[in-house]
C-alpha cells in the first residue's frame, strides 16, 4: 500500500515538472531520461528529506500558516536541479512556481492517491441519548441546561 502511494506520488511529482517545464519558462529539462531521474530523485527527496526538513524548521512553518512547506519544497526542487544534469531551474521563484505547481496537482488528485485513507465520516445522532450509553434517561444536556448556573459549583465560567 504504502509503495502504490509512493508510485503515484511520483506519478503527480512527474505532471508537475512536466507542467512546470511548459509554464515556466525557468524550468528546462533535456530529454525524457532527464526528467525521469529527476522525478525519481524528487520523488525518493520527499519522502526521505522533507519530513527531516519538515521538522527541523517546524517553528518556521507555523509562523508562516504553511508557507514554509513550499520554501523547503522549492529548495528541494533547486536541490534535484543541481544534482542532475540536464534538468535546470534559473533560480529560486522559478523553483518555487514548479514547488507550487506540484503542490496544487497534489491537492487536487490527493484523493486518488491516498484512496480512502483520508475520509472522514461524520454521523449525526437523531436522539438525545449519549452515544455508548445504555441507560434511556441519560441523554445530553440542551444549550440552556448547559449554560444555567448552579450555585455550589466552584468552577468560574468565563
Amino acid at each position: 500500500m504504502a509503495m502504490a502511494v509512493f508510485f503515484k506520488r511520483a506519478l503527480v511529482s512527474a505532471m508537475g515538472v512536466l507542467l512546470g517545464s511548459w509554464m515556466v519558462p525557468g524550468i528546462q529539462y533535456v530529454d525524457y531520461q532527464t526528467l525521469v531521474v529527476a522525478v525519481c530523485l524528487l520523488a525518493i527527496f520527499s519522502a526521505v528529506l522533507r519530513p527531516l526538513l519538515i521538522l527541523l524548521a517546524l517553528p518556521f512553518v507555523v509562523l508562516t500558516m504553511g508557507i514554509g512547506l513550499l520554501v523547503i519544497n522549492a529548495l528541494l526542487y533547486s536541490f534535484v536541479a543541481y544534482l542532475v544534469d540536464g534538468f535546470f531551474v534559473d533560480g529560486f521563484w522559478y523553483a518555487f512556481l514548479g514547488a507550487l505547481i506540484i503542490t496544487v496537482l497534489n491537492l487536487f488528485f490527493n484523493s486518488w492517491i491516498n484512496g480512502a485513507q483520508n475520509r472522514v465520516r461524520v454521523a449525526v445522532a437523531q436522539n438525545k441519548r449519549v452515544e455508548g450509553s445504555l441507560d434511556p434517561r441519560v441523554r445530553k444536556q440542551t444549550f440552556s441546561e448547559k449554560r444555567t448556573l448552579h450555585h455550589d459549583d466552584d468552577v468560574i465560567d468565563i
